[in-house]
């Protein structure tokens, strides 16, 4: 294969990650993109075209472990094809195993279908065969281990098993949030099947493996110290959110705030920021579905934040409520639109907001 960047989209799930960590070993510019079913995958698709469009670059579009819709296949064929006709270089290939999609699958050449493999087994024999590719030595058993989980395949035992606590590895693996941190979280998940895979041949492995998991997590979030995995993760969250605050900073009647989207655990994490970062005056977090979360130290009042953008409130230094009509989104730019244009309408009507002195 030529010299091409890939864009690779993959499932959210073992076999997923598994697809994705096979590709590691190819010498290719990358960059990974994961999302379960429904609205997701066509989001992502898209946020994959707009970098395309911006590139002049020869690219692949890698799709695995997801099966595309008949609608949402006609879409992405249209699409790559107005692109190429535009004179982008691109190929696209998907490779799935899921077996409603094959009425796709006799349509477009670029949809490769086989019921009979995993996704991450399909990925490896294809890449084989069709890339430049320098697979160790532990990845043959590792795909036969993952399609022996994924197609359920309880009469090869030891693969069997072994793939069981590998695949809870992965679903257990939340501590990132896949929208704020996209890339940060695939390279987590990437790295814990790696070190996962140095102990498949060890006797009684699923059992190591499983007493492993807690350290394997601790070990990846370390910098100079030890701690708990909750102190541990905190810290690293709190660093990410400052690496990018240019872009996720907004103001509301001067006042300086942060706009998070799904971290959770404002309680601890706001505030970690805020003590970090002491030039934010507050900082909020959105939930999938809407809540809002505010945390303040001191120098502002979110309950009246709260009340003034969606009549909710609480203390001081501690408040929510809810979006009405808020739509989930899988891109954080436009949660960032969503939430923006409420200062704007917001910032025309409301008081003053109390200042509270530290």
């Amino acid at each position: 294969m030529q010299n091409r960047t890939i864009h690779h989209l993959s499932h959210i799930d073992l076999d997923g990650y598994s697809c994705q960590l096979i590709m590691r070993y190819t010498p290719y510019t990358k960059y990974n993109y994961n999302a379960n079913y429904g609205a997701e995958v066509k989001a992502k698709l898209e946020e994959i075209l707009e970098k395309i469009q911006k590139s002049n670059e020869s690219t692949m579009i890698l799709i695995s472990d997801l099966n595309l819709t008949a609608e949402e296949s006609k879409w992405l064929d249209n699409e790559v094809k107005k692109l190429n006709e535009n004179k982008k270089d691109i190929t696209l290939q998907l490779l799935d195993h899921h077996g409603s999609g094959e009425e796709c699958a006799k349509k477009y050449g670029w949809y490769f279908l086989d019921t009979a493999r995993c996704a991450t087994k399909i990925v490896y024999d294809f890449t084989k065969e069709n890339f430049d590719f320098d697979a160790p030595t532990w990845m043959e058993k590792f795909v036969n281990i993952v399609n022996a989980v994924d197609l359920w395949k309880q009469d090869e035992k030891d693969n069997f098993e072994y793939g069981k606590v590998c695949m809870r590895l992965i679903t257990e693996t939340r501590e990132l949030n896949r929208v704020m941190f996209a890339k940060e979280d695939t390279e987590y998940k990437l790295a814990l099947l790696h070190e996962a895979v140095k102990y498949i041949d060890e006797e009684n492995a699923p059992i190591i493996l499983d007493e492993k998991i807690h350290l394997l997590k601790k070990d990846f979030f370390k910098d100079q110290h030890d701690d708990t995995l909750d102190n541990l993760a905190t810290e690293f969250i709190v660093n990410l959110l400052g690496e990018s605050k240019t872009q996720k900073t907004i103001y509301y009647k001067g006042y300086k705030g942060y706009l998070s989207y799904g971290v959770g655990n404002t309680s601890i994490i706001g505030n970690g920021f805020l003590v970090k970062f002491p030039e934010y005056d507050f900082i909020i977090d959105i939930s999938f579905r809407g809540t809002m979360s505010l945390r303040a130290n001191n120098k502002v009042s979110v309950a009246q934040i709260a009340k003034e953008w969606v009549g909710g409130g609480g203390h001081p230094n501690a408040a929510g409520g809810r979006i009405l009509g808020f739509k989930e989104q899988f891109r954080y730019d436009k949660v960032k639109e969503q939430i923006e244009s409420i200062i704007h309408k917001k910032e025309s009507i409301a008081g003053d907001l109390e200042y509270k002195k530290g």
